[in-house]
């Protein structure tokens, strides 16, 4: 098999003449030189070089491998500088797969601290929520997804991790995000502060994505009633918006609300409290990447602020 390093001292003994001025430009020996060429001629399976006294000559045969060997060594150098750089954070991509709510708090702090601390890294950004971002990243489609779920009902948010959802992952806890109720402003519990959820079992619901949904129903029918769901939609600023028009109530996640005025709406804590679990994720290979490494570092710091 032909070597790179076979190519580098065919190169260099058709620079210079001779094994002798070879090794002394590649800092080696001449027989670690003539040990070298005798091997590429073996893999090659025909003579490269003439000797004539000192005179060393290529080969028809030489000189056609040299030609090549120019453009591999080329390429190889320019490949090693590419990974180099990639290593050292001065180039690289990471596509990074957010949900909205995610989108607007979290992820705007994570990638303004990488472009500062590491201009040459590319983060690009599309939006999907969990499954669909989860799935997105076992396809190869990109290197983080940031998710949530909610734990089970009746289980905390730490028991909420046992399951086997993400098993096959790298998962970096980012936060748990409490839950809040979304009420309009004239409405009969808007000064109450906290409500038990089982108060609003008569009200129309404005509900989120389909995750958020099928909590919602889940919590509601714990305390023995099933939500009257009159609009869904995944824009938080809209469910914000039918609320605020005295439409319904909502619950949300208060990640959600950071970046979306509350105008015409009221929150309340919500009784039983509810949390979900916010995670970043990606594959166990991509998670030795040092360009995925540093945006999954980046990110936890964004949640801890």
């Amino acid at each position: 098999m032909i070597e790179a390093r076979h190519l580098r001292v065919l190169r260099a003994v058709a620079a210079t003449g001779s094994f002798s001025a070879a090794a002394r430009e590649l800092g080696c020996t001449q027989p670690a030189v003539s040990q070298q060429m005798k091997a590429l001629e073996g893999a090659a399976g025909t003579p490269l070089l003439i000797r004539t006294g000192r005179e060393t000559r290529l080969t028809e045969a030489g000189r056609a491998l040299l030609r090549h060997a120019t453009g591999i060594l080329a390429g190889l150098t320019a490949a090693e500088e590419e990974v180099a750089a990639i290593a050292g954070l001065r180039a690289g991509r990471v596509r990074l797969v957010s949900f909205p709510s995610g989108s607007s708090t979290l992820v705007p702090m994570a990638l303004a601290e990488m472009r500062a601390d590491h201009p040459g890294t590319r983060v690009s950004l599309v939006e999907a929520e969990p499954p669909g971002s989860v799935e997105m990243l076992r396809a190869g489609d990109c290197e983080i997804a940031l998710a949530f779920r909610y734990p089970r009902v009746g289980a905390d948010v730490e028991a909420s991790g046992s399951g086997a959802e993400w098993d096959d992952l790298v998962l970096r806890p980012l936060l748990s995000d409490r839950l809040v109720g979304v009420v309009p402003e004239g409405h009969r519990l808007a000064g109450a502060g906290a409500v038990g959820i089982a108060e609003l079992a008569g009200e129309p619901w404005i509900a989120g994505c389909p995750r958020c949904r099928g909590h919602l129903v889940e919590v509601c029918e714990s305390v023995g009633f099933t939500p009257r769901i009159d609009f869904a939609t995944d824009d938080y600023p809209a469910v914000i918006g039918l609320v605020g028009a005295g439409l319904g109530v909502a619950v949300l996640p208060e990640l959600a609300l950071e970046s979306v005025r509350a105008k015409g709406a009221t929150t309340l804590e919500v009784e039983p409290a509810v949390r979900r679990e916010v995670v970043a994720l990606t594959l166990p290979d991509l998670a030795r990447v040092p360009a995925v490494a540093a945006t999954l570092d980046r990110l936890e710091r964004a949640a801890r602020r």
